[in-house]
């Protein structure tokens, strides 16, 4: 599949800041299943942007800005040619040992109304990992409902569970901690998803999973949708939780009054953008 992607941030503040710092987590790699045939990052200010290599092999970016400004845009486009792996992931960056990823985090940690599901979907299960993860995303698509009020980019997998709503976010947080109370290194993926629906226009980037079985590999699981990750996916950037992989981070000196706003459109090429 030939997926064509923008992802604009936007800043805007009442009184502007002297400065602004942004870690950038936005520019895919290549790895068996997805090639990136262009990519470029526009930024709205004169300022360097420095690439490296994060922790997690994830290709990050990172500038300073000068104010003051009013308004400050991140915009990132390209195009990735993607194919069906059956779910699995290979030939990626790897720089931590699978049971890197059995470490809990703030996010992640399960309570114990998470241990109970966890227990439960494993009992149901038998000894398979590979069934008991599929079984675990399809309870989660079934009794999470898909809600963009209650929660935000602090709420925790045991605050998303207890209330039974949230978004891809929540949903992976929470299949990460019941993994790995299963025994099974887990780990959050962000990037982007074509929907087979005609729409394209979406306000945030998407988030999934991806959890480690013996003779077989990394394997995604969304979710939020209720599927392995199939070509529709564009994996960007890995971490423990979000904050691993999140597409944007950063801090400001002075100013007030911020607002942000997140435009993204992810769509097959030929297929005519959609607002």
């Amino acid at each position: 599949m030939h997926i064509r992607i923008s992802h604009a941030t936007t800043y805007r503040y009442e009184i502007p800041p002297s400065g602004v710092i942004q870690m950038l987590r936005l520019t895919p790699r290549n790895h068996v299943g997805q090639y990136v045939l262009n990519w470029r990052i526009d930024l709205s200010e004169d300022c360097l942007l420095h690439q490296h290599e994060d922790a997690f092999g994830n290709i990050s970016h990172f500038f300073t800005a000068d104010g003051p400004f009013t308004e400050l845009s991140v915009t990132v486009e390209g195009e990735v040619d993607t194919h069906d792996t059956k779910s699995v992931v290979a030939g990626a960056v790897e720089r931590f040992p699978p049971q890197m990823f059995l470490r809990e985090t703030a996010l992640t940690a399960p309570d114990a109304a998470i241990v109970d599901f966890a227990d439960g979907v494993r009992a149901a299960a038998g000894s398979d990992p590979l069934m008991l993860l599929h079984r675990l995303m399809t309870a989660l698509n079934r009794e999470i409902v898909f809600d963009t009020d209650p929660t935000h980019s602090a709420t925790t997998a045991a605050e998303a569970f207890a209330l039974h709503r949230g978004v891809c976010q929540d949903l992976t947080h929470i299949f990460i901690a019941a993994a790995r109370q299963s025994g099974i290194p887990a780990r959050y993926v962000g990037g982007h998803f074509c929907r087979n629906d005609g729409v394209t226009a979406q306000e945030a980037g998407h988030a999934w999973a991806e959890a480690y079985i013996e003779h077989l590999g990394w394997v995604g699981f969304d979710p939020t949708n209720g599927i392995g990750i199939t070509e529709a996916h564009v994996r960007v950037a890995i971490g423990l939780d979000y904050l691993g992989a999140a597409p944007v981070r950063g801090t400001r000196t002075g100013g007030t009054g911020e607002t942000l706003k997140v435009a993204v459109n992810v769509a097959q090429a030929g297929q005519q953008s959609q607002n």
